[in-house]
């Protein structure tokens, strides 16, 4: 590969991620979710060992909700410049989403993974909403920012990257070839993306993303069938590269306005969703003290 296309390519593959991205500390961190979650739900009989009255049960409870109530905190710290002596905003928006997720493992973890008194139900109901919320809010989040804690991306900054990937020059006659069918591809995704329905974008654009993706592989293992072995499997390996980095940013730029919309609608939704769950974990403490 050119230094050129080395250059154009390397910061959309930053982007995209690469295998190394499932060792990172937030896949270690949800993998490790997922088997709590798995050994609480289907592989340890919980009620005898936990009661969400007394005991061990009823602490993951108070801890449990207690995180959730903390989650206020990086809103307050957003909006607050007088509460910059706690820390960070970047460091509080780490927190709120550990956060976001731990409470509802040990909440779940205080009820069993069961269904208990009306009230119980509510609260339980309440906080999966929020946390499956926030974690659609997290996934809207990242498309729309540079990483997970970068500042926010603007169409234009998509589409300069989309221009740099497209104004590579190669003396490759294979990639020649490939760039100009590329061009042709990118403006039909463009085209076709942006008449449909703005909800409905992320998932046309997909979709045809992946069969340009193959059409534009096939052809490259069409136009390199007649070179030597080790030639074409570079030649290849190149080309499956570069297919891939373009289309992806293309496709990041026919998504943009939709996760733009989708991001603002959940912030909308998310904030009542919370107090709700507010409402209804005060409720359930008050029942469980009473009664």
């Amino acid at each position: 590969m050119s230094a050129q296309m080395q250059k154009a390519v390397s910061p959309v593959l930053t982007r995209a991620g690469s295998y190394a991205v499932f060792r990172s500390p937030a896949a270690i961190f949800f993998l490790g979710c997922m088997l709590a979650i798995g050994i609480g739900w289907k592989l340890v009989p919980l009620d005898r060992y936990l009661t969400p009255e007394r005991g061990v049960g009823y602490a993951l409870g108070i801890v449990g909700g207690s995180l959730m109530l903390l989650l206020l905190i990086y809103p307050a710290r957003k909006r607050l410049r007088w509460l910059g002596f706690a820390g960070s905003v970047k460091a509080w928006f780490q927190i709120h989403m550990v956060m976001g997720v731990v409470g509802p493992i040990l909440v779940l973890y205080h009820a069993n993974f069961r269904l208990g008194a009306t009230n119980s139900n509510v609260a339980l109901i309440c906080m999966l909403l929020v946390s499956g919320s926030g974690l659609i809010g997290r996934y809207f989040y990242t498309k729309i920012h540079e990483g997970l804690y970068g500042h926010e991306t603007t169409l234009a900054d998509l589409q300069a990257q989309a221009g740099r990937l497209r104004n590579v020059t190669v003396t490759a006659p294979l990639l020649s070839g490939l760039i100009e069918r590329l061009a042709v591809e990118e403006s039909r995704l463009l085209e076709s993306v942006s008449r449909h329905f703005l909800l409905t974008r992320p998932i046309y654009a997909a979709a045809m993303s992946y069969g340009i993706r193959w059409r534009m592989q096939r052809y490259a293992r069409s136009a390199t069938r007649t070179l030597e072995r080790r030639q074409r499997v570079r030649q290849l390996a190149m080309a499956r590269e570069y297919i891939r980095t373009r289309i992806g940013a293309t496709r990041r730029v026919s998504e943009y306005q939709a996760y733009v919309s989708l991001f603002s609608w959940w912030h909308i939704l998310h904030l009542p969703l919370f107090f709700l769950l507010l409402i209804a974990g005060i409720v359930h403490v008050i029942a469980v003290h009473i009664y």
